[in-house]
């Protein structure tokens, strides 16, 4: 079943299929692993079933999303690491960048930007000093 997430570079995974909408696009985004998979066809395999229908879910919400919105968005289907992913990194929280400790593994958005949690600590910081 679907899940909310964190509108964060936290929430990618290579197992996992995002689906963004930003009222001017609609963002599929698929991990590295469940690409892979489709891109080896094993959803057209009669005993991975269930991949089929794990990639038919998003694809369904976002076809009555677009279908019932005016203007039309932009519809978009990426993979992880592909150059239409771009739709999907330029809205997430940096909360791994390339000069943050992110942990081994972890997709990185390059950005000078602060995370979130950096400028609501350094507010917090700001509001109680004396």
């Amino acid at each position: 079943p679907p899940l909310p997430v964190l509108l964060d570079v936290a929430s990618i995974t290579a197992d996992r299929i995002l689906l963004l909408d930003s009222f001017f696009s609609v963002v599929i985004f698929h991990g590295q692993t469940v690409a892979s998979w489709r891109k080896a066809e094993y959803h057209k395999q009669e005993e991975h079933a269930a991949f089929a229908q794990l990639l038919n879910g998003p694809q369904q919400d976002a076809a009555s999303i677009v279908k019932d919105r005016f203007p039309v968005p932009r519809l978009v289907d990426c993979d992880q690491r592909g150059s239409q992913a771009r739709f999907l990194l330029t809205k997430l929280n940096p909360s791994a960048t390339y000069n943050s400790n992110a942990p081994t593994g972890t997709d990185i958005i390059y950005t000078d930007d602060v995370s979130l949690q950096v400028f609501m600590d350094h507010l917090k910081k700001l509001a109680v000093q004396d």
